[in-house]
């Protein structure tokens, strides 16, 4: 069934919309089921925070990485393919070590530094603070 797949879809990735069909594209199967909510999943334009606080990774000179740019992955902060259907428009950033080192790769997405770490995550926490304690007093 269309709802259920596009329910499972929305409640997996969390990016749901809800609208009512248009009553003469799709004929209704009775009365009550055209006003019934359809849940669609939309693939992702702008980048979702994958973690708040940076990622600590060693990284190996000559190495090549696929930093994560849209935070879907299962893999961060590397990714792992998944843009591809959740959000296409978005590339993950190649890179190659220099050397062997440690760093700070950004979690949030919000980096100017792409894919270090720059401090754009404290904006990232602050925002949520501030909705949060918005929402306390609605």
């Amino acid at each position: 069934n269309m709802n259920v797949a596009g329910l499972m879809c929305a409640l997996r990735t969390r990016c749901v919309q809800t609208f009512r069909r248009p009553p003469l594209l799709l004929p209704p199967m009775s009365v009550s089921s055209s006003f019934f909510p359809v849940q669609r999943c939309l693939q992702s334009t702008q980048p979702v925070p994958a973690a708040r606080l940076p990622y600590r990774v060693k990284l190996s000179a000559g190495k090549r990485y696929a930093w994560c740019a849209c935070g879907h992955s299962k893999k961060q902060p590397f990714c792992d393919g998944t843009h591809k259907a959740k959000a296409p428009s978005i590339s993950p950033l190649l890179f190659t070590a220099d050397k062997n080192k440690t760093v700070m790769l950004c979690a949030c997405k919000q980096t100017k530094n792409s894919p270090y770490c720059d401090g754009s995550h404290l904006k990232v926490i602050y925002r949520d603070a501030v909705k949060y304690v918005k929402g306390l007093f609605k």
